[in-house]
């Protein structure tokens, strides 16, 4: 039995939800679909609403944006099976048996990542920093995942039982970016067993260089926020790691002030044609540097 569930915002789901329920039908175990829609505009609501034809499908909307960390909360609350596979509203199951091969691994107090790809077909200019990072940062091999699980979290597609997500699942009513650290490091210390397998799904939602980049400097902001002062947390996020050493050594006001200085050339590298990691990674440990 499974809880299939998408939170969406501006993101047309129907395609997703018709691919996911002939995968789930063929398979023969209870099921549900639940699709809630965070506050999106109206253009998205009819079609998305379609999905209610299909057996087994409950679509409810979020009267305001509440963010997808919030949105998946409700939707664990309630669904109606032990076993919840999240999945965000822009992926594609690479593979026929995407359903199958997760109800094939179901451990109790274990929780399944099957990793993200994407296409091969490089986008227009305006998207290719989204496109680049997701390539060379979030497009692992199995291998890679399994030497280092808590790193690749990745809760947009993601198989856990639904007490366990409810306990670890960050539970304030704030509307962070990037919690998928919040949520490694709650398995982390809890030694939760991560267990990652080849069930991808291609990450189709690219946002524009400048949304992405904006995105990106919102998540610094809720890592510091949040997560600077738990114990270890060094050793499952880079950028924190980086963080903590540049303190010890009583580098980070330094590190600031070249950070002043190179600002505007950072971010015109980062937002060009042809980003390169190198200077995306500078900019975001200059960023939380100068953050107070």
């Amino acid at each position: 039995m499974i809880s299939i569930l998408i939170p969406t915002y501006n993101c047309s789901i129907k395609n997703l939800v018709q691919k996911l329920h002939e995968q789930v039908s063929r398979s023969g175990i209870p099921f549900e679909i639940r699709v809630l829609e965070d506050g999106s505009s109206d253009e998205y609501l009819l079609e998305n609403r379609s999905i209610e034809s299909l057996s087994f499908c409950n679509y409810t909307l979020n009267p305001t944006n509440l963010g997808r960390t919030q949105t998946r909360h409700r939707l664990a609350e309630h669904a109606q099976y032990d076993w919840l596979l999240f999945l965000d509203a822009d992926v594609m199951p690479v593979d026929d048996n995407f359903i199958e091969n997760y109800i094939a691994h179901k451990t109790n107090n274990s929780v399944f990542f099957g990793g993200h790809i994407y296409e091969d077909k490089k986008p227009n200019s305006s998207q290719i920093l989204r496109y680049t990072y997701g390539k060379e940062r979030e497009e692992s091999s199995i291998s890679e995942r399994l030497k280092n699980p808590y790193q690749f979290v990745f809760s947009g597609n993601m198989m856990i039982e639904k007490k366990l997500f409810l306990e670890l699942n960050y539970s304030e009513n704030h509307n962070f970016y990037g919690m998928d650290i919040y949520f490694s490091y709650q398995l982390f210390i809890r030694k939760i067993n991560i267990i990652p397998i080849d069930n991808t799904v291609y990450h189709l939602g690219l946002e524009n260089n400048i949304v992405f980049f904006e995105k990106a400097l919102d998540s610094v902001v809720s890592r510091k926020k949040l997560l600077m002062d738990y114990p270890n947390i060094y050793q499952i996020n880079a950028l924190l790691s980086y963080y903590i050493t540049l303190k010890k050594w009583r580098l980070a006001p330094i590190f600031r002030i070249g950070f002043d200085v190179f600002e505007k050339f950072l971010r015109n590298k980062i937002l060009s044609n042809n980003p390169k990691l190198i200077y995306f990674d500078l900019y975001r440990l200059g960023y939380i540097c100068s953050l107070k």
